[in-house]
């Protein structure tokens, strides 16, 4: 593996290290911020924090030259991803909800109930990371284009001008308008969670041209993912409490295969001998019965922020005692749920609806009947969970892949024990840097696009028919997960897709899927291990455009 040299995993309180954090941090935090309120997009950062940390270990001096190794550039690309997100996604759209609904008053107790649901998102993900529910071996493609980077500029040679090539079509497609991470993923991801998120992508931009159907206006998208969202669960639970089975299924080898595929790890040479990485993915570095113990105790913290939301929102003088304690629970169990599903749809597709389920969770509420200010807290409250999560799956599969995927164990637990530690540095000086800036923000006008249609739908209140429309189409959701598995997601990723509404992302996932099938049936095994690094390349020049484009419109 890389830097055989360093016998431990550099640590995160290194006093250079810690500053080089916190500034990366600070930096990542005010792209999100800057970024999110101008064109309601989060830019997908950690590459340049691989660039930043590579640039680093560039200049001339020792405690600069120490960057050269891969794990110091992994904790700054984590450092820099994680206040982004968090900045953006986890804090100032779930405050601009309330600064929008007119009640200024509830954006701090907004940013403390956000900022607590951060850290909780974050410490659960950390903690069942590498379990049977989210394994390490799943295929976090954003994740995958990150180590990718950081080991072509480790080693170069054949994998970084693999990656360079694959970063300059990763370019040239996006500013022809392709949704190249869309593409890319198609050739790490599992074939079926995929196949289904691109019909669902096929049929969100074919419907209405074609057959005037809106299926989002419709809430038809919506209904299928509280359909497969339910099933969804109902596996999770399964795979948590129920009894550890020795035989995987024939969907486990095949996602399996997919996510071996992705992680460079399909084949490991020991002693002159292949061993197939499909027989080390039975052992996880969490076991399951600590997972489980991490959701029980999870949705327990879900339940105290809840409460810390309600009491400090003034909900008390709003909502009757059994109004109250329905709001608590409801808000505690449509957070836990959104971030598994979220996080599920992440580790297949890469892509995260954290907008669309946190707006499921929001037309619930307004079907109960809550009141506008608690329905504001409660949108806000299912916002900020997710990202998080989602974010942090990347950041540690990226450095699962650096540290050898998981060969080491005692590196592995080490490493991941550091990323955590650096992201909660980094989401504490995202905290401290939207506390300070939210204010100038909202005085010129500057809030996330997204909140105005939280806004809008709250002010319109519940359409005659939306409760029958998601009934009605969470049957075909709940069929369709439950035909597909826990492994393969058919019905979250199909739902994920009808939920998503970018321009030909359905032609890009099903042209990678079909030359990935073609390449992996009649090509040779070096061909196949390249795809996936080319792959990483479109997704990783994807993410380096729309990074660079987005901060030359702020420009503009």
């Amino acid at each position: 593996m890389e830097n055989e040299k360093e016998k431990r995993h550099p640590k995160t309180f290194e006093p250079f290290a810690f500053i080089l954090i916190v500034a990366t941090s600070v930096l990542g935090a005010i792209i999100g911020m800057q970024i999110v309120t101008s064109l309601g997009v989060t830019p997908n950062t950690a590459i340049i924090g691989a660039l930043i940390a590579m640039l680093i270990a560039r200049i001339p001096f020792n405690w600069f030259l120490r960057y050269k190794s891969v794990h110091r550039q992994n904790l700054v690309q984590t450092a820099i991803s994680s206040a982004t997100f968090g900045a953006a996604n986890s804090l100032l759209i779930p405050i601009g909800i309330p600064y929008l609904m007119g009640t200024p008053d509830l954006v701090v107790p907004m940013l403390l109930g956000a900022a607590l649901a951060m850290f909780a998102d974050a410490t659960i993900l950390y903690k069942i990371f590498d379990s049977r529910l989210f394994p390490a071996s799943g295929t976090w493609a954003p994740g995958v284009a990150t180590a990718e980077s950081i080991r072509a500029g480790d080693k170069g040679g054949k994998r970084a001008g693999l990656l360079g090539v694959g970063a300059l079509i990763g370019v040239v497609g996006s500013y022809l308008s392709i949704p190249m991470s869309a593409f890319g993923v198609a050739f790490i991801g599992n074939i079926w969670a995929l196949g289904m998120f691109g019909v669902g992508l096929l049929i969100r931009q074919y419907s209405m041209p074609l057959f005037q159907i809106d299926v989002n206006a419709l809430y038809i998208a919506h209904g299928v993912m509280i359909g497969a969202g339910i099933v969804a669960l109902i596996q999770a639970a399964v795979l948590v409490f129920g009894r550890s089975g020795k035989k995987k299924d024939s969907s486990a080898a095949f996602s399996d295969k997919a996510s071996n595929e992705a992680s460079g790890t399909s084949s490991i040479v020991v002693d002159g001998a292949p061993v197939h990485a499909s027989s080390q993915d039975e052992e996880y570095t969490r076991p399951i019965a600590e997972a489980r113990r991490t959701l029980g105790l999870g949705f327990i913290a879900y339940l105290a922020i809840s409460l810390l939301i309600a009491i400090i929102g003034g909900l008390v003088t709003h909502m009757s005692v059994g109004m109250l304690i329905g709001f608590i629970v409801f808000a505690a169990f449509a957070a836990f749920v959104h971030e598994i599903i979220v996080g599920i749809a992440a580790m297949h597709s890469g892509w995260f609806p954290a907008f669309a389920v946190a707006f499921i969770t929001l037309l619930g509420g307004m079907m109960i009947g809550f009141p506008p200010v608690a329905l504001a807290l409660l949108a806000g409250f299912s916002a900020a969970t997710g990202p998080a999560f989602a974010d942090m799956g990347f950041d540690l599969k990226t450095g699962y892949i650096l540290r050898g995927n998981g060969k080491d164990k005692e590196l592995e637990r080490e490493g991941r024990k550091q990323q955590y530690i650096t992201a909660l540095i980094a989401f504490a000086v995202a905290l401290v840097t939207v506390a300070l800036a939210y204010p100038s923000y909202f005085a010129q006008n500057l809030v996330p696009p997204i909140d105005k249609v939280y806004v809008s739908t709250i002010q319109a209140g519940a359409t005659p028919g939306v409760a029958s429309q998601l009934l009605l189409w969470a049957i075909p959701g709940a069929i369709l997960q439950l035909i597909g598995g826990s492994k393969r997601q058919l019905g979250v990723m199909f739902a994920t897709g009808l939920l998503i509404a970018t321009a030909n992302a359905c032609w890009a996932v099903l042209a990678g899927i079909a030359i990935r099938f073609l390449v992996t049936r009649f090509a040779k095994k070096e061909v196949v291990s390249s795809m996936t690094i080319l792959a990483a390349g479109f997704i990783a020049g994807d993410a380096l455009y729309n990074f660079f484009n987005s901060v030359f419109k702020l420009k503009k």
